[in-house]
């Protein structure tokens, strides 16, 4: 270009005018060096890269229960000061507190409290766990420096080029069942070739592993000290299938069916198909319905030393009368609910926990409403009573069959995770200096996230090949 250099709103219009197809961009541009490079595997990893959206437009369920309860405090102290201020009938003049203060204080407390209840609500009826006000699709997440409102790119960096064949957006908190949507443009682009990824201990998720290997991946995930791999089950179907094929659909018809595929042999072992007891539920179109009917009522019941949960707005009411919201739904599919900053300052704390942690965790099946603090009640000197409130007759069990199989990752090729999946980001984030985005929304974040891909693999390129080579390539009709 001649040394020529486009100024930031040259730049800004591109980015703006395009974004649709900068991702595919990125891929022309590897599909274009795919003819002079060998690939290898890819190695999978995420970073957090910062939104454009401060952590104080950023709402929790939690967070909101908080500043909500605290402004509820405020504004009553303001009316009582304010009564106190209708009653005296001498006020003295040089007192700093004066009722237009007050009003005016009274006034923003209340408005803000209707605001806060008016992004609970939002966030109850949606199901969000997260309300971002800048950036709606950024999360806050944890990273090294503790928390921020960001996204968490995950890259595909092949093992032999160091390029980064492939990436996908996602504001996911944590990396689970993120191999196979980052894999996924990689299987498009060799569609009969058995793939191979590496991810590390963040990326363990039994369901996600199986729906690789039906997809023709193999996936290499760093197991726990003591561990030598997986079992992983999957629901048994009966086929005819060609082990000795690598098509995808061959490979998931082959292991349905208790087979292991040639292509498998060295990571799959201990294959059997089983009959397993399971429990079916024999209705889901009911919802279950609290019988205490109001939130100050299941609050009442709660305060007498019981854990009650308000199925409709997914929370818990705990015996101090505070609320705790969803943390997480585990495997067995109970839902885990907790409050940390509550129990943190909590004065009925050792009437409630006695645990490692500092904070109690309550887990509920969806059939469940009520669960009695066993140490409360003791302290109090009394028993659980039992109210009958629980969903039941609602399931029944049945005999399926499934298969079951042991995957053992490869140890060499992931013992170079780190050396792949690391210094891509660095480039990026150091190098290229490009550690936060500038725009709003997860579509035009992926646009941005091409750019910047986009350039570190026209760096890595070019040192791989020589500047001359990759023009050459990317003129080449």
């Amino acid at each position: 270009m001649g040394g020529a250099k486009p100024d930031f709103r040259t730049i800004s219009d591109f980015r703006k005018d395009n974004i649709d197809v900068l991702k595919k961009l990125f891929h022309e541009f590897n599909r274009r060096l795919a003819g002079a490079v060998e690939w290898g595997f890819s190695s999978i990893d995420g970073s957090k890269f910062q939104a454009n959206n401060s952590k104080n437009n950023n709402f929790t369920k939690n967070k909101l229960d908080d500043r909500i309860k605290w402004l509820d405090g405020h504004t009553d102290e303001y009316l009582r000061i304010l009564k106190e201020m209708d009653e005296e009938k001498d006020l003295d003049e040089d007192v700093e507190l004066t009722r237009g203060l007050v009003e005016q204080k009274l006034k923003e407390a209340q408005e803000r409290l209707e605001r806060y209840r008016g992004y609970q609500k939002i966030m109850e009826e949606t199901g969000a766990s997260q309300l971002s006000l800048t950036d709606a699709d950024a999360r806050l997440m944890k990273n090294k420096n503790g928390f921020a409102v960001s996204y968490n790119p995950q890259t595909a960096v092949d093992s032999e080029t160091h390029l980064i064949r492939n990436f996908e957006m996602t504001n996911q908190v944590t990396d689970h069942g993120l191999i196979g949507p980052t894999m996924d443009q990689i299987r498009k682009d060799s569609p009969n070739q058995v793939l191979e990824a590496v991810a590390d201990k963040g990326y363990e998720d039994t369901n996600d592993m199986a729906e690789c290997l039906d997809n023709g991946i193999i996936p290499h995930v760093i197991t726990d000290d003591g561990k030598d791999g997986y079992e992983i089950e999957i629901p048994y179907e009966e086929a005819e299938a060609d082990i000795t094929s690598t098509k995808p659909n061959e490979l998931k018809k082959a292991l349905h069916s208790g087979q292991i595929p040639e292509a498998y042999k060295d990571v799959i072992s201990d294959i059997k198909v089983e009959n397993v007891r399971r429990k079916v539920s024999n209705d889901t179109s009911e919802e279950i319905k609290s019988p205490y009917g109001t939130p100050e009522a299941m609050k009442e019941r709660a305060m007498q030393g019981y854990f009650v949960r308000d199925p409709e707005r997914n929370l818990v009411y705990c015996p101090a009368g505070e609320i705790l919201r969803q943390k997480c739904i585990k495997k067995g599919g109970q839902i885990r609910y907790a409050n940390k900053n509550a129990c943190r300052h909590c004065p009925n704390r050792n009437k409630c926990y006695h645990g490692k942690n500092e904070w109690k965790e309550v887990d509920f099946s969806k059939d469940k409403l009520e669960k009695p603090c066993i140490d409360w009640l003791k302290s109090e000197g009394r028993v659980p009573d039992s109210c009958g409130v629980d969903k039941k007759g609602k399931s029944h069990y049945e005999m399926v069959k499934i298969v079951r199989f042991f995957l053992k990752p490869d140890i060499a090729k992931t013992s170079k995770r780190m050396c792949l999946s690391e210094h891509p980001f660095g480039t990026i984030k150091r190098s290229l200096g490009f550690t936060y985005f500038l725009l709003n929304g997860i579509k035009k974040v992926t646009g941005e996230f091409a750019l910047f891909c986009l350039g570190y693999n026209i760096e890595r390129a070019k040192k791989l090949l020589g500047f001359d080579k990759m023009m050459e390539l990317m003129t080449a009709t």
